[in-house]
């Protein structure tokens, strides 16, 4: 197989199929009372059965056309890990809000190549929009009408819109994450929370400008990057360092390389 990153090559394809797919298991459950487990014992870390149907869709649909393929899942694992070529899903990236009837979570899907993201899809199905990206850009559709991805362009903290999911320190940060966090939240123009890896996506279209978040793991931030960096814009760790090294599973995505310069500045201002 020669590879191709391009949007409408044979990968980006099935990846769009994949999420396809997961849509016919979690739409349905949607607003109709799913029933939530609880995965993490005394900590709270839901699941729903639309997360798990999801899931187990997406792995059938891999392994019956690319059984040479790896797969990373939130929730069943990894298989062939070491693979050249593996996928990395989540299904239902904030089960919080779905569980809340919040139409902010998305199905995240990502392929690898030596373990790099090379293309990524960040899909909301109840909204019925989708981001696509990969090297050679990154696309958004909403109800069937497509059209490139760009950042806003907004280079000053002053004037930047940002988002993290839930900025409590009792939540995904730490205290001091949570103390640098609010710091760089004091130099933007607005703040908006709960929006999960949509966030990421209102970024790759220009309606946000920033977004830092701590404790995100390998199926949370995959997909991400190929939409961001396809957007024209900026995703590391937060010390710039990239996001299979973050600690913590520190992000920070930016429209332009000076506010993520700007952004990682302030959040390197005290230890962590």
């Amino acid at each position: 197989m020669v590879f191709d990153s391009n949007l409408n090559g044979e990968l980006a394809v099935f990846a769009g199929r994949l999420a396809d797919a997961a849509r016919c298991e979690t739409l349905p459950r949607f607003r109709a009372r799913a029933t939530i487990y609880n995965k993490a014992g005394a900590l709270f870390d839901p699941v729903t059965d639309a997360d798990r149907e999801a899931e187990r869709s997406l792995r059938r649909m891999i392994e019956a056309v690319y059984p040479g393929h790896g797969i990373i899942g939130e929730e069943f694992g990894a298989l062939r890990a070491d693979a050249e070529y593996r996928w990395v899903i989540d299904p239902v990236d904030g089960t919080r809000a779905f569980m809340c009837g919040a139409a902010t979570w998305a199905t995240l899907i990502a392929l690898e190549r030596a373990a790099t993201p090379a293309i990524g899809v960040i899909d909301q199905p109840f909204t019925d929009e989708r981001w696509t990206g990969s090297a050679g850009g990154a696309q958004y559709s909403h109800a069937g009408n497509a059209r490139p991805c760009e950042t806003s362009g907004v280079t000053e903290l002053g004037n930047a819109r940002l988002s993290t999911t839930d900025p409590r320190r009792e939540a995904y940060f730490s205290a001091d994450e949570a103390a640098a966090f609010a710091a760089l939240a004091a130099k933007t123009q607005v703040a908006r929370f709960s929006l999960d890896a949509y966030a990421y996506g209102l970024l790759a279209i220009g309606e946000l400008d920033l977004v830092a978040e701590a404790s995100l793991k390998r199926h949370d931030f995959a997909a991400l990057a190929p939409v961001v960096e396809g957007a024209g814009g900026v995703i590391t760790g937060w010390k710039g360092e990239p996001l299979g090294d973050c600690a913590s599973g520190r992000v920070v995505a930016a429209a332009t390389k000076e506010l993520h310069a700007a952004a990682i500045d302030v959040l390197n201002a005290a230890p962590k």
